[in-house]
């Protein structure tokens, strides 16, 4: 079992940063690939960033490549996503994600357990 609880989420400008990040609880969160999701109101979940098990292969959705780092650092089970040059469009609650699995990977039903989301908020 694999508990994880986000933060750094809030209100930014437009052109802004953010890092949110992701504590797990568990000891199989150094086999795990992780991702990041968001969801913004009336709209589908939609995969943002993934990284393998061992932080050594990442995956971006093309609308935040260039902009958004996921990192992991597994001697303290938390994963990160640094999100820079923000956009409105960039609005949403971001979820993070642990897979039974050590590849990346884009789909929701492909991750096994979530967190509560934490809200980020781009004003123009």
């Amino acid at each position: 079992q694999v508990q994880l609880v986000e933060s750094g989420g809030g209100l930014v400008q437009a052109g802004g940063s953010l890092r949110l990040s992701c504590a797990a609880s568990g000891r199989t969160f150094s086999s795990s690939a992780m991702g990041w999701f968001r969801q913004a109101p009336g709209k589908e979940r939609e995969f943002v960033a993934a990284v393998n098990w061992s932080g050594s292969s990442t995956y971006y959705a093309d609308s935040v490549k260039g902009r958004f780092t996921i990192s992991r650092d597994n001697a303290k089970n938390t994963v990160y996503l640094q999100m820079n040059s923000l956009k409105p469009e960039d609005t949403a609650v971001y979820y993070c994600a642990a897979r039974k699995a050590i590849g990346v990977a884009n789909m929701p039903h492909e991750y096994d357990y979530w967190g509560q989301g934490t809200q980020v908020t781009v004003s123009s």
